[in-house]
Protein backbone atom coordinates (compact mmCIF):
# COMPACT_ATOMS: atom_id res chain seq x y z
CA UNK A 1 0.00 0.00 0.00
CA UNK A 2 2.94 2.47 0.70
CA UNK A 3 4.44 1.52 -3.06
CA UNK A 4 1.16 2.93 -4.35
CA UNK A 5 1.20 6.15 -2.48
CA UNK A 6 4.76 7.14 -3.53
CA UNK A 7 3.79 6.36 -6.73
CA UNK A 8 0.72 8.82 -6.65
CA UNK A 9 3.14 11.15 -5.12
CA UNK A 10 5.96 10.60 -8.03
CA UNK A 11 3.21 10.92 -10.38
CA UNK A 12 1.90 13.90 -9.06
CA UNK A 13 5.38 15.86 -9.09
CA UNK A 14 6.36 14.77 -12.40
CA UNK A 15 2.75 16.48 -13.29
CA UNK A 16 3.49 19.74 -11.47
CA UNK A 17 6.80 19.69 -13.04
CA UNK A 18 5.25 19.81 -16.33
CA UNK A 19 2.68 22.27 -15.63
CA UNK A 20 5.24 24.47 -14.18
CA UNK A 21 7.85 24.08 -17.93
CA UNK A 22 4.59 24.54 -19.57
CA UNK A 23 3.66 28.20 -17.37
CA UNK A 24 7.69 28.87 -18.32
CA UNK A 25 6.96 28.65 -21.68
CA UNK A 26 4.45 30.78 -21.74
CA UNK A 27 6.42 33.67 -20.39
CA UNK A 28 8.97 35.86 -22.28
CA UNK A 29 12.43 35.14 -21.74
CA UNK A 30 13.37 38.25 -19.61
CA UNK A 31 11.12 37.04 -17.13
CA UNK A 32 12.26 33.93 -16.47
CA UNK A 33 15.15 34.78 -14.44
CA UNK A 34 16.30 32.69 -11.53
CA UNK A 35 15.17 35.61 -9.27
CA UNK A 36 12.17 35.10 -6.73
CA UNK A 37 8.99 36.73 -8.47
CA UNK A 38 8.44 38.57 -4.90
CA UNK A 39 7.06 41.96 -5.83
CA UNK A 40 4.35 44.65 -4.75
CA UNK A 41 2.35 44.09 -7.55
CA UNK A 42 1.73 40.15 -6.81
CA UNK A 43 1.18 40.98 -2.85
CA UNK A 44 -1.59 42.69 -1.52
CA UNK A 45 -0.52 41.91 2.02
CA UNK A 46 1.31 45.37 1.97
CA UNK A 47 -2.03 47.23 2.23
CA UNK A 48 -3.28 45.32 5.29
CA UNK A 49 0.06 45.90 6.89
CA UNK A 50 0.20 49.24 6.54
CA UNK A 51 -3.96 49.95 7.75
CA UNK A 52 -2.92 47.65 10.69
CA UNK A 53 0.44 50.19 11.15
CA UNK A 54 -1.50 53.31 10.95
CA UNK A 55 -4.77 52.25 12.86
CA UNK A 56 -2.22 50.41 15.82
CA UNK A 57 0.06 54.21 15.57
CA UNK A 58 -3.15 56.29 16.13
CA UNK A 59 -4.97 54.12 18.82
CA UNK A 60 -1.28 53.97 20.68
CA UNK A 61 -1.16 57.79 20.83
CA UNK A 62 -4.52 57.66 22.29
CA UNK A 63 -3.74 55.93 24.63
CA UNK A 64 -0.58 57.68 25.74
CA UNK A 65 -3.21 60.94 26.24
CA UNK A 66 -1.18 63.33 23.30
CA UNK A 67 -4.23 62.43 21.18
CA UNK A 68 -8.12 61.67 21.36
CA UNK A 69 -10.60 60.77 18.80
CA UNK A 70 -14.07 60.84 20.27
CA UNK A 71 -15.47 58.87 17.12
CA UNK A 72 -12.56 56.22 16.68
CA UNK A 73 -14.61 53.91 15.30
CA UNK A 74 -14.96 55.83 11.69
CA UNK A 75 -11.30 54.61 11.86
CA UNK A 76 -12.73 51.20 10.23
CA UNK A 77 -14.12 53.40 7.00
CA UNK A 78 -10.15 54.06 6.54
CA UNK A 79 -10.17 50.01 5.83
CA UNK A 80 -11.96 50.14 2.40
CA UNK A 81 -10.59 53.64 1.57
CA UNK A 82 -6.83 51.82 1.89
CA UNK A 83 -7.97 49.14 0.01
CA UNK A 84 -9.28 50.98 -2.67
CA UNK A 85 -5.70 52.85 -2.73
CA UNK A 86 -3.87 49.80 -3.13
CA UNK A 87 -6.12 48.73 -6.06
CA UNK A 88 -5.29 51.51 -7.86
CA UNK A 89 -1.46 51.30 -7.14
CA UNK A 90 -1.70 47.33 -8.04
CA UNK A 91 -3.81 49.13 -11.79
CA UNK A 92 -0.42 50.91 -11.90
CA UNK A 93 2.24 48.73 -11.50
CA UNK A 94 0.30 46.11 -13.85
CA UNK A 95 -0.94 48.39 -16.54
CA UNK A 96 2.05 50.65 -16.58
CA UNK A 97 -0.38 53.70 -16.02
CA UNK A 98 -2.99 55.09 -14.13
CA UNK A 99 -6.46 53.27 -16.29
CA UNK A 100 -10.22 54.35 -15.69
CA UNK A 101 -10.25 51.14 -13.29
CA UNK A 102 -7.70 53.31 -11.13
CA UNK A 103 -8.97 56.11 -11.30
CA UNK A 104 -12.28 55.07 -9.78
CA UNK A 105 -10.46 53.42 -7.04
CA UNK A 106 -9.31 56.73 -6.30
CA UNK A 107 -12.15 58.39 -6.48
CA UNK A 108 -13.40 56.08 -4.07
CA UNK A 109 -10.97 56.07 -1.51
CA UNK A 110 -11.06 60.03 -1.37
CA UNK A 111 -14.56 59.71 -0.76
CA UNK A 112 -14.01 56.89 1.79
CA UNK A 113 -11.50 59.19 3.38
CA UNK A 114 -13.62 62.26 3.44
CA UNK A 115 -16.45 60.18 5.69
CA UNK A 116 -13.91 58.99 8.20
CA UNK A 117 -12.33 62.32 8.60
CA UNK A 118 -15.65 63.86 9.02
CA UNK A 119 -16.34 61.49 11.67
CA UNK A 120 -13.05 61.45 13.68
CA UNK A 121 -12.33 65.03 13.50
CA UNK A 122 -16.10 66.46 13.78
CA UNK A 123 -16.15 68.00 10.79
CA UNK A 124 -19.67 69.78 10.06
CA UNK A 125 -21.35 67.90 7.13
CA UNK A 126 -23.33 71.17 5.86
CA UNK A 127 -19.47 72.76 5.50
CA UNK A 128 -18.02 69.94 4.18
CA UNK A 129 -20.14 68.57 1.71
CA UNK A 130 -18.99 70.50 -0.79
CA UNK A 131 -15.94 68.84 -1.26
CA UNK A 132 -18.13 65.45 -2.35
CA UNK A 133 -18.92 67.22 -5.58
CA UNK A 134 -15.43 67.86 -6.00
CA UNK A 135 -13.98 64.60 -5.35
CA UNK A 136 -16.97 63.75 -7.73
CA UNK A 137 -15.45 66.03 -10.83
CA UNK A 138 -12.13 65.04 -10.62
CA UNK A 139 -13.36 61.27 -10.69
CA UNK A 140 -15.48 62.12 -13.82
CA UNK A 141 -12.33 64.31 -15.45
CA UNK A 142 -9.62 61.55 -14.66
CA UNK A 143 -11.99 58.65 -16.12
CA UNK A 144 -13.09 60.77 -19.11
CA UNK A 145 -9.00 61.21 -19.96
CA UNK A 146 -8.38 56.98 -19.78
CA UNK A 147 -11.29 55.59 -22.16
Amino acid sequence: MSDDFSQLKDEEKEKLIEIEKADLDDLPASSTSSQPSHSYSNNKNWVAGVMLIAIGLIFLAMNLGKFYLESWWALFILIPAFVNFGNAVTDVRENGRLTKKGTGSITGGLILSLISCTFLFGWDWGVIWPAFLIIGGIGALLGGWFE
